[in-house]
């Protein structure tokens, strides 16, 4: 008996990391971006949100009108490649999604504040 739970678990482990070997690519959306320092972990600027806005995958976050988001890098845009940056969620009231980063339309905000010049090219991973 107690083998045959260890076969159920054995067999249950494997088909949950069966998934995770077999993951779906994704095209990436540029192959260089603007960062402020080769790392991209400096802040490049503050933006408002000027429109709602739903992620359409993982890499992506959601905004809100009016939401608050620091900008980390922005991407070099391709030739039929909307125009993307990178950045996170700021402000008490969002603090469920604070640290979060990911891409968002730059279309969909202003940028409010400059704080350093995003003047390093690097390639993305």
């Amino acid at each position: 008996m107690t083998q045959r739970v260890y076969l159920v678990v054995l067999l249950l482990c494997l088909r949950l990391t069966c998934p995770l070997a077999t993951g779906i690519f994704m095209d990436k959306l540029s192959s260089k971006k603007l960062c402020a320092d080769d790392d991209c972990v400096y802040t490049i600027s503050l933006a408002r949100a000027e429109e709602d806005y739903n992620a359409s995958d993982c890499r992506f976050i959601n905004i809100k009108k009016g939401q608050l988001i620091y900008v980390y890098s922005k991407l070099v845009k391709e030739k039929d490649s909307g125009e993307f940056w990178a950045g996170s969620v700021y402000g008490e009231q969002y603090e469920d999604h604070m640290g979060t980063v990911g891409y968002f339309p730059s279309s969909l905000v202003s940028e409010q504040h400059v704080y350093q010049e995003a003047n390093k090219t690097v390639p993305t991973t």
